[in-house]
């Protein structure tokens, strides 16, 4: 339906109204679209921030790794660098094990020529030594030789062996000590207790008590000694050695000291 206005003012205003609905109508799909297109932008700049976080996480965590590692890298070189001065320690110490290997060499061939000549000169010693336990040390003597020839048997306890019986004939010269023994005396054997007084004296005293007598070291013999004037001193000394009696002052005959010429 067509509707006809006769009067002008009427018919131009529609056409004012006409107009201004066009432009309003154009308007308005600008202000649409300028909507959209800034709705599409928020979006798009949601989704890329929604990025930038994901990358932002993704860069602290790869950071907190990498701070991780460093100090597991830094631990490390602290740990290699300690490993290295144990290693230059050790090798220090194979260096040092080595010059000692080679010079036990030449000391383990130089110590069994010198452990031969102190037991040589230990049985000499004691075959010119006042004759007490002579059967034990002379033993002793015979053992160490054997033990010399015992290839299974280190240096180092041949020497320790050695050592041991120099110890034991310095240790007879600061003891007291009684013991049985059978002397050979005028062409018979009697059984007699031997009192050994250090070096210093040695005296026997026969079963009964009525013999007694004194080792002359200088003349190598066995003398008497008056029986009336030593019988109780020399019973007491052996009573004192085997610690039956308290240590007491004791009138003895000891052999006077040879001065070196």
């Amino acid at each position: 339906m067509t509707i006809v206005f006769s009067n002008p003012k009427a018919t131009f205003l529609v056409g004012i109204l006409a107009t201004i609905f066009t432009i309003n109508s154009g308007a308005q799909q600008k202000v649409d679209q300028i909507v959209n297109e800034g709705v599409a932008r928020s979006s798009a700049a949601e989704k890329s921030q929604n990025k930038i976080d994901k990358i932002a996480d993704q860069t602290n965590n790869l950071l907190g790794k990498y701070k991780s590692e460093t100090k597991v890298v830094d631990g490390l070189k602290v740990y290699n660098t300690l490993l290295k001065r144990q290693v230059d320690g050790q090798l220090v110490e194979m260096t040092e094990i080595e010059t000692s290997i080679e010079q036990v060499s030449v000391i383990e061939r130089q110590i069994t020529p010198l452990m031969l000549r102190m037991l040589e000169g230990l049985e000499l010693f004691i075959q010119a030594d006042v004759p007490f336990l002579m059967k034990e040390r002379t033993e002793r003597i015979e053992k160490l030789n054997s033990i010399m020839e015992k290839p299974s048997i280190s240096s180092a306890e041949k020497f320790r062996a050695v050592i041991e019986a120099f110890q034991i004939e310095s240790e007879f010269g600061r003891t007291i000590e009684a013991y049985k023994d059978s002397l050979e005396l005028s062409g018979r054997t009697l059984v007699v207790d031997v009192l050994r007084v250090g070096r210093v004296s040695l005296l026997y005293q026969s079963v009964d008590g009525e013999e007694n007598g004194v080792w002359d070291q200088q003349a190598r013999v066995w003398h008497p000694l008056p029986s009336a004037e030593y019988k109780n001193p020399i019973a007491q000394g052996l009573k004192i050695a085997r610690k039956q009696a308290p240590p007491d002052l004791l009138m003895m005959p000891i052999q006077a000291a040879e001065v070196a010429q």
